[in-house]
């Protein structure tokens, strides 16, 4: 519906969907005596038709939901679960609840988990993990965050660079430039970057403070995309035989990643850092407790949660607010020095 034809009201998704108006309110809110499948076909009527609740009339009439929203790309990703850790006990000291959605970096998966939590009337809504290169991606879904604010929702993102509503922004060009000064100061310039898609903004921006850094030594990594993930790590680790020159370290731009790395490289019989040095990025937790624990660039997980958090809890601002999280270098036991300016992979790595 455009914009013109004005906001989508709860009758109109009564009528869209053969019932009342009093079992569309019900099957919204998912209160009692509605049938499991009527209520799946009001939501998705809903759903279709950008229906967008009045969350201020919600809280004049005093039925807040004590529910926020949160949305991340991978539940099972340590990265994500530290942020939520810090927005679930923020919650807690509030009387809060948290409801967590996973997007699997589906900007379609994505529109629909957050039309969910605002048909559902959530307090508020808070989006973690990284946008897309094109804005068209999020288009839709900045509609439907734009029209839920407007109505008195509060949204906060992590991480985010076009949805125009208040975010808590790690460095990630920084992240990448100290990843890589590590590495050149420690005298590697065949370097390899394990990379997810190029369609995330977190990637580009990451891949762009690496180039920064390589620039100033007149050199370019090799660069190799692929999923943002663990199983992403261990492919591209897989490939390092066939690199000429073979690399003397590896920069994945995740922990989750480098642990990918790290778990193909020791299949493989390649010492980390005798033959091969690795950097990751975010310090999870586990990062330190690896063997070799790992170098990393840390970014405040539990703390960037805590932020958006007290955002979402903010009246709205005129414009939307913006914070910035700065980066700082973790060396531990992954990385060492070039020796003779080269890193020599054992000839028995080569057998796969």
């Amino acid at each position: 519906m455009s914009a013109s034809s004005g906001p989508v009201l709860l009758s109109d998704v009564a009528a869209a969907a053969g019932v009342s108006l009093a079992t569309a309110s019900r099957a919204l809110n998912g209160q009692a005596g509605v049938g499991a499948a009527l209520a799946e076909k009001v939501r998705e009527v809903a759903r279709d038709l950008g229906y967008v609740a009045n969350v201020h009339a919600r809280q004049l009439a005093g039925g807040t939901t004590s529910v926020i929203g949160l949305i991340v790309h991978e539940i099972d990703d340590p990265f994500f679960t530290e942020i939520a850790g810090g927005i679930v006990r923020s919650a807690l000291e509030e009387n809060l609840m948290v409801q967590v959605s996973h997007s699997g970096r589906d900007p379609e998966q994505e529109l629909r988990e957050i039309t969910t939590l605002v048909v559902q009337d959530v307090d508020g809504i808070i989006i973690a993990g990284s946008g897309y290169v094109d804005p068209a991606k999020e288009a839709r879904a900045k509609d439907v965050l734009q029209a839920y604010q407007r109505r008195g929702g509060r949204v906060a993102v992590i991480g985010r660079h076009h949805l125009s509503v208040d975010a808590v922004l790690p460095d990630n060009v920084g992240l990448g430039n100290l990843a890589a000064q590590h590495l050149i100061q420690l005298g590697h310039r065949d370097v390899l970057v394990a990379a997810g898609s190029d369609q995330l903004t977190t990637i580009a921006d990451r891949l762009a403070g690496i180039r920064l850094a390589f620039d100033d030594v007149g050199k370019e990594p090799i660069v190799l995309h692929d999923a943002f993930s663990l199983e992403g790590g261990v492919r591209i680790a897989s490939r390092i035989n066939q690199l000429t020159p073979r690399p003397t370290a590896v920069v994945a731009l995740s922990d989750l990643m480098a642990i990918g790395v790290l778990q193909e490289l020791r299949r493989q019989g390649v010492r980390v850092p005798e033959d091969i040095s690795v950097v990751g990025m975010d310090d999870i937790t586990v990062a330190q407790s690896l063997a070799p624990a790992l170098t990393t660039v840390a970014v405040p997980l539990t703390e960037m949660g805590e932020i958006a958090f007290s955002m979402v809890r903010k009246p709205a601002a005129a414009r939307p607010r913006r914070r910035f999280v700065s980066a700082r270098l973790v060396v531990r036991e992954s990385t060492a020095g070039v020796h003779d300016g080269v890193t020599v992979l054992k000839t028995a790595n080569q057998r796969h």
